[in-house]
């Protein structure tokens, strides 16, 4: 019988597995540290902007008035997408046209407390959303804005502010 032993590996080989084993021990405890220790992360939104809760649902070119026709009138329609009412004079609107904030202000969204006039660049606001102290979820507002602010083709972006928190509540954009 011949014996093939190396006296000299044998200890190679342990202190190899026990590095080795010290490394997946440390790995593996990494992972659960991260699992218990990261946020959850939502994939679906990006996170930089809030959900849109208020959205444009149309952006009106045509006069309302003889005569007719398209006379790039600017009337906005905000439509209430979320699911919580909000208080509509704890709110104000900013909008921007092609990444430009525009001329205009709107310090409220109570139809009741607003005051339309055209050195605001905002003419009137109407709807069920700015007819009662809140904005109801399905409600919808009308911002009629200075003719010619928006036109054909132009990116309009509207950001809904939270006065009482100063945040951005919702963000939404879309082409006129």
């Amino acid at each position: 019988m011949v014996k093939n032993e190396r006296h000299g590996d044998h200890g190679t080989v342990h202190a190899q597995a026990t590095i080795l084993m010290v490394a997946i021990t440390v790995l593996l405890a990494l992972l659960v540290y991260l699992l218990f220790r990261m946020p959850p992360l939502d994939w679906a939104a990006p996170l930089s902007s809030p959900p849109p809760l208020f959205v444009i649902t149309s952006i009106i070119h045509e006069s309302d008035r003889p005569p007719y026709g398209i006379n790039y009138d600017s009337r906005v329609i905000l439509y209430h997408n979320g699911t919580v009412r909000f208080e509509n004079d704890d709110l104000k609107a900013v909008f921007y046209r092609n990444g430009a904030p525009v001329a205009c202000s709107i310090e409220t969204l109570n139809g009741h407390l607003f005051i339309g006039t055209h050195h605001t660049g905002v003419e009137k606001m109407w709807g069920f959303g700015c007819s009662s102290p809140y904005w109801n979820p399905g409600e919808r507002i009308g911002i009629d804005l200075t003719d010619g602010t928006f036109r054909p083709g132009d990116r309009v972006r509207v950001d809904i502010i939270q006065k009482s928190t100063a945040r951005v509540v919702s963000r939404h954009t879309v082409t006129a």
